[in-house]
């Protein structure tokens, strides 16, 4: 493979006569990448490596003898399997549940419409402003405890983490049965009716059946997020110790020990890296259909009232709990002086501190953005369009495979161990690529299905016309991926402006984002200030993800 791709880079040479053919901007966009790889993810995680094997500069085992031997890290690895699982099975089945109202039965239009925008609310808000919102929700104070007149569960430790997972994971859970459940032919359900089928086996065989690779792949991606994630066991957690909080106490905690945190680190990655070989072969178990018909659902009053009546309580229990969000900064002082007031928000426009931090937060979303869908573009057409060897493909297809097996604390400590005393350290730039190195791999997947079904000789008519090929891309193939294109950049810019998991380890006093400063104000109790600055989040994720929508919608009917 090395010698390979060393012959793509040299224009010179052939390499199975692909290269004669390969222009040289593809040839610099695969050396670009490959470095950017190597440099901003395999050298992190070898310093990561090595710092779990070195003691005081020398290689030891004494880190992983005492990890393996400690009872506190198996108890918080084995509530961590315990709380990831429960929430992941819950989740998979409400998600079911809300993609069934949608393409299963025929509940109201205008209902349906409003059940992908209340399942993605939770996207566009960090975990652990979840945590807080379940405080103010169900704590003895809470605002649905007031309403209730008791306080139903204990929110610390198991119920409150596994509410905000399942919080946490059902957009993503939602997406990919939603997607999936719009590809299986309705024809069946109704043929399965015809031939005297009971109403169980034809929803088993028609339904179940068809979604049963997706409902796994669901499981186990809302599995892995809710075992790497840090905010909701930063506010509810309690002491209900996960493998999150105990890394995090290792390497930031009192008496930080940067050894025993790369050991937990290093076996933190083994579920995701088995999460992905499953969702892998999972993949393979995928039914497809020759085509879609379009057959109306069979009338079921039963069925079409009782999904949207559970689908509402489902949505309706999500956003009651962000409701606190929405009223607790507009209070005097909740719970005790409950009168409206304009307070709250006058002291964060009046902070400059507060201002500054989500400056920066707007800076690292729109530098991560633009850049990492610059950057997973070019990757795109190196693997799409090009007619780069397939061993130089595949070479950045597991590398980028490898970007969605790295939790994001992973990454944090990674950058931190190999960053730390460089320029790098602390910095605007840190932040940016270690936010485009996390989340590379759906903005990628999403424009290399796109460049895929573009045609395929558009590049070749641009040379018989005399254009170069970079001007064919720029005239041509970018024109009709725009819509993609701010799609990456709407995913890009919301995941920048709400992750914590990785920044938390890199960030700096000069450039502390608007999370991080959640997580340090929680430590004063300043949840007043916790929810204008969630507010803030929400509200710029809104308005970024209308602006790129409508400017979506107008390249959509621009482009054949």
């Amino acid at each position: 493979m090395q010698r390979l791709c060393n012959a793509i880079l040299k224009p010179g040479r052939k390499s199975r006569g692909a290269s004669k053919d390969t222009p040289l901007e593809i040839r610099g966009l695969f050396a670009f990448i490959l470095l950017l790889f190597i440099l901003f993810l395999i050298v992190p995680l070898i310093f990561l490596c090595i710092k779990s094997f070195s003691v005081n500069g020398e290689f030891s085992l004494a880190s992983y003898r005492a990890i393996l031997a400690s009872s506190s890290f198996f108890t918080a690895l084995g509530n961590s399997f315990v709380v990831s699982g429960v929430s992941a099975l819950i989740t998979t089945c409400t998600a079911f549940v809300l993609a069934y109202t949608i393409n299963g039965t025929k509940g109201p239009a205008w209902f349906k419409k409003g059940i992908a925008s209340a399942a993605m609310l939770p996207m566009l808000l960090p975990t652990i402003t979840y945590g807080f919102a379940i405080i103010y929700s169900f704590g003895k104070q809470g605002l649905i405890t007031r309403l209730l007149g008791f306080q139903p569960f204990e929110i610390y430790g198991f119920s409150g983490l596994v509410m905000g997972y399942v919080i946490y994971t059902i957009p993503i859970a939602f997406m990919l049965i939603n997607n999936t459940y719009q590809y299986i032919d309705k024809q069946f359900s109704v043929v399965s009716r015809v031939l005297g089928d009971g109403r169980l086996k034809t929803f088993m065989s028609t339904t179940l059946k068809p979604l049963s690779a997706t409902l796994g792949a669901a499981f186990v991606q809302s599995f892995f997020l809710s075992f790497t994630d840090f905010g909701i066991p930063a506010a509810v957690g309690g002491q209900y110790k996960v493998v999150a909080t105990l890394l995090y106490n290792q390497m930031l905690g009192a008496i930080p020990n940067f050894s025993r945190g790369a050991v937990i680190a290093v076996v933190m990655m083994l579920p995701s890296i088995f999460s992905i070989l499953l969702l892998s072969r999972l993949e393979r178990c995928n039914y497809r259909f020759s085509k879609i018909s379009k057959a109306a659902l069979p009338k079921n009053t039963p069925r079409d009232i009782g999904f949207t009546l559970l689908t509402a309580l489902i949505l309706l229990g999500i956003l009651s709990i962000f409701a606190v969000i929405f009223i607790v900064p507009f209070t005097e002082s909740w719970p005790y002086a409950l009168g409206f007031s304009l307070d709250n928000i006058k002291a964060i426009l009046r902070d400059d501190q507060l201002l500054q931090v989500y400056k920066n937060a707007l800076i690292t979303a729109a530098l991560t953005a633009l850049l990492g869908t610059l950057t997973a573009y070019g990757c795109a057409l190196v693997t799409a369009r090009s007619k780069m060897p397939k061993g130089c493909k595949s070479l950045i297809d597991v590398l980028v495979q490898i970007t969605n097996t790295v939790p994001g604390m992973v990454i944090g400590i990674a950058y931190l161990l190999a960053f730390s005393g460089t320029p790098l350290q602390c910095s605007f730039a840190i932040l940016v690529i270690c936010n485009i190195v996390h989340y590379f791999s759906t903005p990628y997947l999403m424009v290399k299905n796109a460049l895929s079904k573009m045609n395929a000789s558009w590049e070749t008519t641009g040379l018989l016309m005399g254009d170069s090929w970079t001007k064919t891309i720029f005239r041509v193939v970018v024109p009709n991926s725009m819509p993609t294109i701010l799609e990456m950049l709407s995913y890009y810019f919301v995941n920048a402006m709400v992750t914590i998991s990785a920044v938390i380890f890199i960030v700096g006093a000069r450039t502390m984002v608007i999370t991080t400063k959640i997580k340090q104000l929680q430590h004063f109790g300043d949840f007043e200030q916790i929810f204008v600055l969630s507010l803030m989040i929400l509200a710029t994720n809104i308005a970024a993800k209308l602006i790129l929508s409508f400017l979506s919608k107008k390249f959509k009917g621009r482009t054949p």
